[in-house]
């Protein structure tokens, strides 16, 4: 269903050791919005809703809203750092171009 990439994992790993809550995940969720098509939501949480999707991604643990698992099938998560910053990117097969803001339209 959903992959991340080893830098994606090493860098919620790190995020997860780094918190002072316990984390056990990173909560997922996709919604169709405004030019970009599709609009990321992920928090790392103690623990997946009753009612979420589990996808077991090395040693980190993804939460998928079930509203959302459609659209995120396919979908690669990586993390890019860059001179302009670093930030997680998705690579979903699920959306048809991009626009010039580096957004994606969905299909």
């Amino acid at each position: 269903m959903l992959t991340l990439t080893d830098k994606a994992q090493q860098a919620l790993q790190g995020l997860i050791e780094k918190s002072s809550k316990p984390l056990t995940g990173l909560r997922i969720a996709a919604d169709m919005a405004g030019c970009a098509g599709v609009k990321y939501r992920m928090a790392l949480v103690a623990g997946p809703e009753p009612e979420d999707h589990v996808v077991e991604c090395g040693r980190i643990s993804l939460y998928v809203v079930p509203k959302n698992a459609e659209i995120l099938i396919g979908t690669t998560i990586d993390f890019a750092e860059t001179d302009k910053g670093a930030g997680f990117t998705f690579d979903n097969p699920n959306t048809a171009g991009m626009c010039a803001c580096g957004k994606s339209f969905a299909a």
